[in-house]
């Protein structure tokens, strides 16, 4: 799947869109801050994607399998194991924790099972 490049006015209309709402949030810039970062990697947006897509708990593996899927375009049968245990190293040892800190999502190592929090 090719997806289109994004034009510098669809840019612009983003920007000026997320600005206009930053007008009504009564957020702190500290707060914006941490928020854009949290929503500046891919793989984090598509995992809270499917988080609140799914709106309930979901093991790891089965989210992982979701995010690369969303990642690639492909259906399940297409995309490797490899791919899809990549995707489930990345979210386990570096997304996962950053959005359980922030709040957002909930892990249950134990059982592999992450839950919406702040999603709901």
């Amino acid at each position: 799947m090719t997806a289109t490049p994004p034009t510098e006015s669809d840019c612009v209309e983003f920007v000026l869109a997320v600005l206009d709402n930053l007008e009504s949030c009564e957020a702190s810039a500290p707060t914006v801050n941490r928020a854009f970062g949290l929503l500046s990697d891919q793989r984090r947006r598509l995992l809270l994607e499917v988080m609140r897509t799914y709106g309930e708990s979901l093991t790891l593996p089965d989210a992982a399998e979701e995010v690369a899927v969303r990642e690639t375009g492909c259906k399940v049968t297409n995309i490797s194991a490899e791919r899809v245990h990549e995707v489930y190293i990345s979210l386990y040892h570096d997304h996962l924790p950053r959005l359980v800190d922030a709040g957002l999502l909930e892990y249950d190592q134990e059982r592999d099972l992450v839950s919406p929090a702040a999603l709901r």
